[in-house]
């Protein structure tokens, strides 16, 4: 490190292939799957993050670029989350709801009211912190409701027999369980400081920022992941049980 800026140089290469090679060998020794993963996303991590920086070098020149930037994370986002809940793409519109019900409020609050500077390098970021949160609890409520339903298929009959609306029945089966996607951001906002010091804080600090506005930045960005995440694992448990998010 330079400073507070981390150098890219061949000592850094070395850790980065030393901190892949742990990974992939505590995979395949663990017999947890197969080492390669860990080496293949490793690969895949690279290779994006240097095509993003170059494309965010343009991005950040044009208010245009920024917002068309944006939209492409939150498409991405939105199919990676319908394929890893395993829905026909024809669900994807549903599931781009769910994402856009949590993303769009916290976004407009946060950037409507300048607390978040409107500005290409304070947008891409805050955007991709709250849709990427957002994404993985809206695939994680997804799964599980539709799991639950699948696995205890009888009690949602019996339900239907004793005479609960379909969507009634549905959401006594999943809502508790889809709940559970919200604990990562739960614990994660309950520990922040005595456990972990997040991305936000470090990256904050390192560019040269002082402790305060550092955590005040953090605060920020984790009650905004966690309000965004909870609005859209309740739209997407409210879709499951209408059947729009469905694997049929």
């Amino acid at each position: 490190m330079n400073g507070a800026t981390l150098h890219a140089g061949p000592l850094l290469a070395v850790v980065l292939v030393a901190l892949v090679v742990a990974g992939a060998l505590a995979v395949w020794l663990g017999r947890l799957g197969p080492g390669w993963a860990v080496v293949t996303a490793a690969g895949r991590a690279v290779t994006q993050l240097a095509a993003v920086s170059l494309l965010i070098t343009v991005v950040l020149r044009s208010g245009w670029w920024t917002g068309l930037f944006v939209l492409l994370m939150f498409t991405v986002a939105a199919v990676t989350s319908t394929r890893r809940v395993g829905l026909p793409l024809g669900r994807l519109p549903w599931v781009a709801l769910a994402l856009a019900s949590g993303v769009l409020p916290v976004l407009a609050l946060v950037l409507g009211l300048g607390v978040v500077p409107l500005r290409p390098i304070a947008v891409v970021p805050i955007a991709g912190i709250v849709i990427g949160g957002t994404m993985t609890a809206t695939s994680q409520a997804a799964r599980r409701a539709l799991d639950e339903l699948t696995a205890r298929r009888g009690e949602y009959e019996a339900a239907l027999a004793l005479g609960f609306l379909r969507r009634a029945a549905a959401l006594e089966i999943c809502r508790p369980t889809a709940g559970q996607a919200l604990i990562p951001a739960l614990d994660q906002t309950r520990t922040v400081g005595l456990v972990t010091l997040p991305g936000a804080f470090v990256g904050v600090l390192l560019g040269g920022a002082g402790p305060v506005q550092a955590g005040v930045t953090q605060v920020l960005v984790l009650l905004g992941l966690l309000a965004a995440e909870s609005i859209a694992v309740l739209v997407t448990v409210e879709l499951v049980a209408a059947g729009l998010i469905d694997r049929r």
